[in-house]
């Protein structure tokens, strides 16, 4: 199997993509959902629903287009059905199995979390992985729904080493940006005002940084941000929402990276990543690049594009998949968890 057309609908962007079994994608097209959820302050899952049905198959015509080939050319289908908000999965499992029947063509579904852990071997004219990367290596994943660390051996092969307990870091941000007036999405904007605060300015806690498990827990600090701008007020919370930002952004950065280099020193990794939406925070690119640098631990963080939510990775593990001689029935069915095979957990 060469290649797939791959579909990833699992939360509020739709997005398609045409990739090789190299990993090299020839097309990602992706529509965001933000200006729609916006007034919300979140997510609002029949929204996101309506907009898939919406945008799915116009991102398929375009992609398509965008790498000059027709359906001759594409040999089988792969589409995100776990986990995420199950109506938005329906829309793209129901678009796969449709084109799979009507093209007589295999399709595979594909855990969303895994296509994060593999996104490093994506490439492209602008990007590609170091030559020297390879199996194995330690992950962080980090979103608005997850957070979680992992040993990647093999495709297939993932050890759970630790978890958030509670809220997601990508959620933290989302929240505490609601509650200091920013809206949605709160990550890139808590980002933006950080650059221009000071980290040291209010000191947030940061809880388990120091236990001896690789879990971590967020909930603490939204708590404790929601407290100080409850005692600050609108006023005073504007005058110094910079350095607020920039020192919430701080703490859950010092718990991640504190985690980082946990689980890589005792399984004394060469290789890490950091892949999700949450990836994409600049302070935390930094301060990985220059503790990978300093500690001399070979870091990889995939593109942007490749970083939040894409059909590109999904892509990538459905054909790794299909050339192993996985197919899905198309009796398959979306899940708003990981199957209990997925992973294997110390948990």
């Amino acid at each position: 199997m060469d290649r797939v057309l791959a579909i990833e609908t699992s939360c509020d962007d739709t997005s398609v993509a045409i990739v090789e079994r190299t990993g090299w994608v020839h097309a990602v097209v992706s529509a965001s959902q933000d200006l729609e959820h916006e007034p919300y302050g979140g997510i609002v899952p029949e929204i996101a629903c309506r907009n898939h049905s919406i945008a799915l198959i116009p991102l398929i015509e375009e992609a398509l287009k965008k790498a000059n080939m027709t359906w001759a050319d594409i040999p089988a289908i792969a589409v995100t059905n776990r986990p995420g908000l199950v109506g938005a999965l329906i829309v793209g499992l129901i678009t796969a199995k449709s084109i799979a029947q009507a093209r007589n063509i295999p399709f595979i579904g594909v855990n969303h979390l895994e296509g994060h852990l593999l996104a490093p071997f994506l490439r492209d004219s602008e990007y590609s992985p170091p030559e020297d990367f390879d199996y194995p290596y330690v992950g962080l994943a980090i979103s608005g729904g997850h957070t979680s660390l992992y040993h990647i051996r093999g495709i297939g092969d993932y050890e759970v080493l630790g978890k958030t307990k509670d809220d997601a870091a990508g959620e933290a941000f989302d929240k505490f940006a609601k509650m200091a007036g920013l809206g949605f999405p709160g990550g890139v904007r808590v980002d933006r005002e950080a650059k221009k605060g000071n980290p040291a300015a209010y000191e947030f806690p940061r809880s388990m940084i120091h236990d001896d498990t690789f879990d971590m827990s967020f909930s603490g600090l939204k708590s404790s941000g929601q407290r100080l701008i409850e005692q600050m007020g609108p006023e005073e919370v504007q005058k110094n929402l910079p350095d607020l930002c920039a020192s919430f952004q701080e703490a859950i950065v010092d718990v991640l990276i504190t985690k980082l280099e946990k689980a890589a020193k005792k399984y004394k990794a060469k290789r890490v990543i950091l892949t999700g939406g949450v990836s994409a925070n600049s302070r935390l690119r930094a301060r990985a690049e220059e503790w990978a640098k300093r500690k001399g631990f070979k870091l990889v963080i995939p593109p942007l594009r490749y970083c939040t939510d894409n059909a590109a990775m999904i892509g990538y593990v459905g054909v790794l998949r299909l050339n192993r001689g996985e197919v899905s029935p198309l009796d398959l069915g979306p899940s708003p968890q990981s199957f209990p095979q997925d992973f294997n957990s110390q948990q």
